[in-house]
């Protein structure tokens, strides 16, 4: 083959807020705070801090692959730093502020970062976990003059600090496979695992997730990421929105449905995504309060399966659409979005609705997915034959940081860790995790199936199943309830619900009551679960 003689430009995170900040100058960025007001301000706003904030890191001594460590939410400071560390080509690690002091002090450490950047009310944690902090020697706080808290740990003020430097960087080029984000598993099965995203799997996944097929936006839209930023960068919005001129409402650490409704309905917000957990939230507040979104189009919600009912109360209450994702950290993270198409509008609009709402996605262009069987051979797309998922494409991990071993197989496939099935159209449904799926009597009995029915039993608000060890049947499904505030539901009422929607040997063996732990990224905490009731089955009466 012959190289084609076109230009050699490296595909760099910078690009995105140059872009920005030149073709969307004035599109507006608001900002909820932490003990401070509301901030506003814009794409050229952005690019000028983003400069100082990187002159700042320098000035620390960041240097080209050094490590970054934020520790905050969802906030114009933080969205400043994820252009300026990367911008100069220092690596930005986004920690999770929900995991255990010893797992978070472990992620940091394992990223050797020597600059940590936190949220004023994150400095309890970050002053418990500093003496085990190896290389950290300066420590930030993202905030104000009259909010500032040195604290025991001495922190410098963010603001004081960038009030000093330039508002101009000369961004360099470099390699487009370069380092740029380094953003960690959430250790539910051992240490938490970091992925290094490139400037190339970042803007290449951004491009992507702009497309009609996946998030479809434009810049008449207004884009609220309530991902965490901390979380595989929120879904990417933060460089999807700005290349599509969108504006950007970010909702910094208030997750609760009337801070939600306050910010969707005041700021007019068009699209939004979520775990399903803050959907929850959100609906339960507009039904107790009768109030109701107004320009709200779209709900993107990913993390864990989407109960139907969520999205049929969406739909059918309030007019709008959700969007279900699927995705991991190793993906960048977007894999599937359920975004219709002609070949299922020629279904009826019914038909069209179920698939979308049982389905975690539709195969998009960058990534290939394949399912594979118990023997290693790949199942059909038949929508009914489950297998091993697979992935496959350029914003996929390729190697796990300072891990020796490649994540893929010989041929460059990532096993994801789902079962799941696809159809002829290329929609996924993913029907249990590895070590979720619940094997009774040597039959399969999908958790997330039978969660989503009981989720829809009315009552519930939150439903976990998950197999524990049982003396006949191998295992049995253990189901946990946690209803929605003020409301009771009985046993023989969930039990009798289940009972005319799904099979016999489906009905969980019993059922418990109380609040169902969710993990450091907002999905139910299965491990949590088996844990704690594993002789629920086998102990003694």
């Amino acid at each position: 083959m012959i190289p084609g003689l076109m230009q050699d430009v490296p595909l760099q995170i910078s690009s995105i807020l140059t872009y920005a900040a030149s073709a969307h100058p004035r599109r507006a960025i608001v900002s909820r705070q932490i003990g401070e007001p509301m901030w506003r301000y814009d794409y050229a706003g952005l690019a000028r801090r983003a400069a100082q904030a990187a002159h700042t890191l320098v000035r620390l001594g960041v240097s080209t692959g050094d490590r970054v460590t934020t520790l905050a939410w969802n906030t114009h400071r933080h969205l400043e730093l994820f252009y300026a560390a990367p911008g100069f080509g220092a690596v930005l690690h986004t920690a999770n502020p929900r995991l255990s002091d010893e797992q978070l002090a472990y992620t940091i450490n394992h990223a050797g970062s020597e600059v940590l950047l936190f949220d004023r009310n994150l400095l309890d944690q970050v002053e418990r976990i500093a003496p085990d902090l190896k290389y950290v020697k300066t420590y930030v706080m993202l905030s104000g003059r009259e909010a500032h808290d040195s604290g025991a740990i001495g922190a410098l003020c963010y603001e004081d600090m960038i009030a000093q430097e330039q508002a101009a960087f000369d961004w360099p080029r470099f390699d487009e496979n370069a380092a740029a984000f380094l953003c960690y598993t959430s250790g539910t099965t051992g240490d938490p695992k970091g992925v290094l995203y490139s400037h190339r799997a970042v803007v290449l996944h951004a491009m992507g997730a702009g497309l009609a097929s996946a998030f479809g936006f434009t810049a008449f839209d207004v884009v609220m990421p309530c991902s965490s930023l901390y979380h595989a960068t929120a879904w990417g919005l933060p460089f999807v929105a700005p290349i599509c001129g969108s504006s950007l409402v970010l909702p910094g650490d208030k997750m609760d449905g009337a801070s939600l409704h306050e910010l969707i309905d005041g700021e007019g917000v068009t699209f939004t995504g979520g775990v399903p957990t803050i959907w929850t939230m959100y609906l339960t507040y507009l039904e107790q309060t009768g109030q109701r979104p107004t320009l709200l189009k779209r709900v993107m919600i990913g993390g864990s399966a989407v109960p139907r009912a969520m999205a049929e109360t969406f739909k059918t209450r309030y007019g709008v659409a959700t969007l279900q994702i699927w995705g991991m950290t190793e993906t960048c993270p977007l894999g599937v979005i359920a975004s219709p198409t002609p070949a299922l509008a020629e279904l009826g609009p019914e038909a069209m609705q179920e698939i979308i709402w049982t389905r975690q996605g539709r195969l998009q262009f960058g990534i290939e997915l394949k399912i594979v069987a118990e023997d290693g051979t790949e199942c059909p797309w038949d929508g009914s034959t489950p297998g091993a998922l697979k992935v496959r494409g350029p914003w996929v991990v390729g190697r796990y940081f300072r891990h020796a071993d490649d994540a893929n197989d010989l041929d460059g496939w990532f096993d994801t860790g789902d079962i799941a099935t696809i159809d002829q159209n290329g929609f996924m449904r993913i029907t249990d995790r590895t070590k979720d799926v619940i094997k009774s009597g040597g039959e399969w009995i999908s958790s997330i199936d039978l969660e989503n029915v009981a989720v829809a039993c009315p009552g519930v608000r939150v439903a976990a199943v998950f197999g524990v060890p049982h003396p006949r049947w191998d295992e049995r499904p253990l189901l946990v309830i946690e209803a929605h505030e003020g409301q009771q539901v009985s046993k023989e009422e969930v039990m009798a619900y289940l009972a005319a929607r799904v099979v016999k040997w489906w009905l969980p063996e019993d059922i418990l009551f109380g609040t169902v732990p969710l993990t450091s990224t907002g999905k139910i905490d299965k491990k949590c679960l088996r844990e704690n009731h594993k002789t629920h089955f086998t102990r003694p009466d």
